[in-house]
């Protein structure tokens, strides 16, 4: 071996095989029910077992994978109650977040919140999913960090990549365009309580879509959130 030759350091090796299968479950190259075997992963990073381990192990607190028996990791199928719960949080913090926001956003912070939505527009008039979501997904961390505090952005973090993965599903695009544009415009008007009914209309909006695309065969009209 070369004495310039570079060991990758062990929980680098983790980070990279967890955000790369964190990436396929998100973008459903992975899907609810499929396996993760621990030999084949290994194989195919190039890796060591361990890391592999440690990235399952990481995906099961996260919320994207759980395991069927002791041995038996296999991508977690979403129920109703799942998607539920998970805009009941998000109703709570990010429609609070967008009323902070509003009453604290800089001419710098609304800038890039309209850089972000001229992102937006151009990848949803391509059709690119992909892009939509991290677009979109960086357009609300944004929102959650220009309310300014620390505590909810921390209350947020655990369950962004889970939202991400269930929005993902939810292709009604140039809805959600429009939504968002009006989210900014309620922001920068610099009315708290306007931003915060459009962020609580926003959410529900998106839950029942999200609803409609997870489980179209059995929710012709999901409930509304209570």
């Amino acid at each position: 071996m070369s004495s310039t030759t570079k060991i990758e350091p062990l929980g680098a090796v983790r980070e990279r095989v967890l955000a790369t299968l964190r990436k396929e479950i998100i973008a459903g190259g992975l899907r609810p029910g499929d396996r993760l075997v621990e030999r084949e992963l290994a194989e195919r990073f190039g890796v060591s077992r361990v890391p592999v381990r440690e990235a399952i192990r990481a995906l099961v607190t996260e919320g994207f994978v759980h395991f069927e028996t002791p041995r038996r990791a296999v991508v977690r199928r979403l129920t109703p109650n799942d998607v539920k719960e998970l805009f009941e949080l998000r109703e709570a913090l990010e429609v609070y977040a967008a009323g902070l926001a509003t009453a604290r956003a800089t001419p710098q912070d609304l800038a890039q919140v309209e850089a972000l939505l001229d992102l937006a527009a151009a990848a949803t008039e391509a059709g690119d999913a992909e892009a939509i979501t991290d677009i979109n997904s960086r357009l609300h961390d944004r929102i959650v960090a220009m309310a300014g505090n620390s505590l909810l952005i921390e209350a947020l973090e655990p369950v962004a990549g889970r939202l991400r993965w269930m929005t993902r599903r939810n292709e009604e695009w140039p809805q959600l365009l429009v939504e968002h544009r009006e989210l900014y415009e309620a922001i920068a008007s610099g009315d708290p309580e306007r931003a915060r009914a459009h962020a609580l209309a926003h959410v529900r909006t998106n839950y029942r879509s999200t609803m409609r695309h997870l489980f179209q065969d059995t929710f012709e009209d999901p409930a509304e959130l209570r």
